[in-house]
């Protein structure tokens, strides 16, 4: 692999950086979206750092909870896989929220990115007419998320924006293994989740996808996008992003942004979560910083807009 070459000459002139393994906490439970995001990076970086990279699940609000003991970890070893409430949303939408996203972490790197996919129960139409539909409806049909302030909560807030009359309630859950579980279930009607994850009940005719955010996508060419059936400059991704406490030392810091963008962007990682439905990114913390600035000046207006409020 090119990447293990790459590290193998820095690794000499990099600081003492990892002197015991690394845990990767992940806010939602094994099998999620970003636990399969945080699983291909603990094993490409073990590799690399020459110590083990353990992945914990801490399930728990949102993700929020994992959050908050990355930002109190105390022993610099304690890194974070989070989605993007975790750093825009979770304080607009909880000011008494236990960690501060701009000042309690270090930002490390944006991991990976994909669409999100509108799916629904196979028993309900599909297309414009799912929408048509749904807005016939109103609030006896629901959809389900990972939890409040998430990007597909308020993804969907925005989605009744742009379709007048969408009145779907909400129905928070602890990951999107629940919401694919309660959709099949019949429990909910719509969710927006990543399509890496639907897709598999998709092919069996479990489950429909009514379209993509965002337009069409390399990582499920076969699907139509939003904008086709009316829903205009609906835009909004998932990602998953590293970050560490604060205090995390220099060391630390400069041994990953070095290695973690070349783990990331490896032929055998990205091939690796291009099967799990994600686009490897491994930016800089610069580019991760900037992606946070600009997607809550985004989420700030749809929860503006949509009067959202923390439940």
């Amino acid at each position: 692999m090119p990447w293990l070459g790459i590290a193998g000459m820095a690794r000499g002139q990099a600081p003492a950086w990892p002197t015991k393994p690394v845990r990767l906490l992940v806010g939602f439970p094994a099998g999620s979206t970003p636990d399969s995001s945080a699983r291909a990076l603990a094993d490409g970086l073990a590799a690399v750092l020459g110590q083990s990279v353990i992945v914990e699940n801490r399930p728990g609000a949102s993700g929020n909870l994992a959050a908050d003991l990355v930002a109190k970890a105390q022993d610099d070893h304690t890194l974070g896989v989070v989605i993007n409430g975790n750093l825009t949303s979770a304080k607009m939408l909880n000011p008494n929220l236990a960690y501060d996203p701009a000042r309690d972490f270090s930002f490390l790197s944006l991991l990976t990115t994909a669409p999100l996919a509108l799916v629904a129960r196979a028993d309900l139409p599909e297309g414009a007419a799912f929408l048509e539909a749904a807005v016939q409806q109103g609030d006896r049909w629901n959809y389900g998320s990972v939890g409040a302030g998430s990007v597909a909560h308020l993804g969907m807030e925005q989605l009744k924006l742009k379709v007048p009359g969408l009145k779907a309630v909400h129905v928070p859950y602890q990951g999107n293994p629940a919401v694919i579980t309660a959709l099949l279930g019949g429990q909910i009607h719509m969710a927006l989740v990543p399509p890496g994850l639907a897709m598999p009940h998709v092919k069996t005719g479990r489950l429909r996808v009514i379209g993509l955010t965002g337009g069409r996508s390399t990582l499920v060419p076969e699907l139509g996008a939003l904008s086709e059936i009316g829903v205009k400059n609906f835009n909004l991704e998932v990602w998953t992003a590293l970050i560490g406490p604060a205090h995390l030392s220099k060391s630390a810091q400069t041994r990953l942004a070095q290695d973690v963008p070349a783990v990331v962007r490896s032929a055998a990682t990205r091939q690796r979560l291009f099967t799990q439905g994600w686009n490897a990114i491994g930016s800089s913390p610069e580019g991760l910083r900037l992606r946070v600035v600009d997607e809550s000046a985004i989420l700030g207006g749809i929860i503006k807009s949509a009067h959202i409020k923390a439940e």
